[in-house]
């Protein structure tokens, strides 16, 4: 699997977006590993809300959310998926099926041993 990765200098001096940077590796899928950025804001032992962004978007959709919900005293998680902000892209759009972005996803949650969470999506909708 060919992957593509955006350079860390092209999210430098975002408007509205002070939030430090963490990655995670996850399987992708062929036997190597996506790079996957989230954010993390928060006391550690608060409870979790994992705020997941559609297409397409990123974390940065969650910028404004992010500071009110941690002064309710929640934890916030907002992953970039494969392919979108941050993460890691595949340079081939055949290499996105939705049994692999559930499995990223998947990876994800155990490598940040998130649980508990309360859950926050947006996407555009269906028909």
């Amino acid at each position: 699997m060919e992957i593509l990765r955006t350079p860390d200098d092209r999210f430098t001096d975002l408007p509205d977006f002070p939030f430090a940077p963490h990655h995670t590796e996850v399987p992708d899928g062929e036997g190597g590993s996506l790079r996957m950025h989230f954010l993390d804001e928060g006391d550690p032992g608060a409870p979790v809300v994992l705020l997941l962004h559609g297409e397409p978007s990123w974390s940065f959709l969650y910028r404004h959310m992010i500071p009110v919900l941690v002064d309710a005293g929640l934890r916030c998680v907002a992953p970039d998926l494969v392919g979108f902000g941050r993460s890691d892209k595949c340079a081939a759009r055949s290499d996105y099926t939705y049994a692999r972005h559930v499995a990223w996803m998947q990876a994800f949650l155990d490598a940040t041993a998130l649980s508990g969470i309360t859950l926050v999506a947006q996407d555009w909708g269906g028909p």
